[in-house]
């Protein structure tokens, strides 16, 4: 077996971090499935991964600057020499880089690192939502566990190396050099587990608790519009920055408007005195009350127009327009002065006996005269 320095090509006073930039583009280079079907490469992808082991190990390698190989045997080393001894070799090197085997790309780093994003949801009044609101809420997170600092252990234990897969997180299957890996069901792919929990967060390494966080909700929200606040989100488990906050609306049904888009649509009634001599009437809006003119002769079901009384236009100017429907009420009940004064218009209109064709009658009356033709 030749020098583990010589292998590496690097000099016998190499920092850890030369050491491993040595074996990473080696362990590239020799790669066998880079390098199918050659048998010296494959070999020397094997001696890189011994003696990046050996070299990578502080105790290891001063055994072996002191007495060599000899000395490595001694003390219960015997080199690398099944697949999982290459795979354990290669320790974070192929994972900074690939899901090996598998060729894969990983997730960057700050995809691993960001903490998750948090979703709430606020219900709001359309009041609310046409005027915008400063909100006080209570944001449900986690932070790291002040009992065990976030590892997880009770305090004075910590983590076992997992003695099915020896802390790799993964087991191989098959006996060529490069064949099926799965992940070790014992300790969850993980390469170790709790000796004991912590009490107070039960090994997850984090406690829930509530944040208290003042939003500004514009103008002119509706259901289903998000407020994304940045950073407000799950803290990063690893030292990375937090995940967002979207604050998720959602606006309650009003008793007098529907909402569409920016228009407000109301229905006002009034009596049919009023619809038929006219009347100036008073019209309820988001903004106080508005008068509105209605002219003699109103019929039910007309729609009059309150421009720019409607929701503001989110991110935008100005605002949309407020839609009257008018419905006439007809009285069920009538008193003995009311019922002869109705009477005596019906008489001077002239169509007390004989009631005016409506655009209906005249209709029915075409149509069943052309049925018979």
């Amino acid at each position: 077996m030749r020098d583990y320095y010589e292998i590496l090509q690097v000099s016998r006073e190499a920092s850890p971090e030369e050491i491993k930039r040595a074996y990473r583009k080696m362990a590239l280079q020799c790669h066998p499935d880079r390098n199918p079907g050659n048998k010296e490469a494959e070999e020397l992808f094997r001696e890189a991964a011994e003696a990046y082991e050996v070299l990578s190990n502080p105790d290891k390698r001063r055994i072996y600057d002191r007495f060599g190989r000899e000395g490595l045997e001694r003390s219960g080393y015997h080199g690398v020499t099944r697949p999982e001894d290459i795979f354990r070799a290669f320790g974070g090197i192929f994972d900074e880089l690939w899901d090996f085997p598998f060729g894969r790309r990983r997730r960057t780093e700050e995809e691993e690192e960001r903490g998750e994003d948090l979703v709430v949801s606020l219900s709001l009044t359309l009041e609310e939502a046409a005027h915008g609101k400063d909100v006080a809420l209570e944001i449900p997170r986690t932070r790291i566990c002040p009992t065990c600092s976030g590892s997880g252990a009770k305090p004075g234990t910590g983590w076992i190396t997992c003695p099915v897969c020896s802390g790799r997180g993964s087991i191989s299957r098959g006996d060529s050099l490069f064949h099926l890996i799965v992940t070790c069901s014992a300790c969850g792919g993980q390469g170790q587990y709790l000796e004991s929990p912590c009490a107070d967060c039960r090994g997850a390494g984090e406690v829930p608790v509530t944040v208290p966080l003042s939003v500004k909700i514009p103008p002119g929200v509706g259901s289903g519009s998000q407020l994304f606040v940045s950073g407000e989100g799950q803290p990063s488990r690893r030292g990375g920055p937090p995940g967002n906050l979207y604050v998720r609306m959602v606006v309650e049904s009003h008793p007098l408007f529907e909402r569409e888009g920016d228009d407000l649509f109301c229905t006002i009634p009034i009596g049919m005195t009023q619809a038929a001599l006219g009347a100036r009437i008073t019209v309820p809006t988001l903004w106080g009350d508005d008068p509105l003119a209605i002219p003699p002769g109103t019929q039910h079901g007309a729609i009059f127009k309150l421009p720019g009384r409607g929701m503001p236009i989110l991110d935008g100017a100005g605002h949309g327009d407020q839609i009257v429907r008018i419905r006439v009420v007809i009285p069920r009940k009538l008193s003995a002065l009311q019922k002869r004064l109705l009477k005596e218009f019906e008489r001077v209109s002239g169509k007390g006996k004989h009631p005016p064709r409506g655009l209906f009658q005249r209709l029915s009356d075409r149509f069943f005269r052309r049925r018979k033709m």
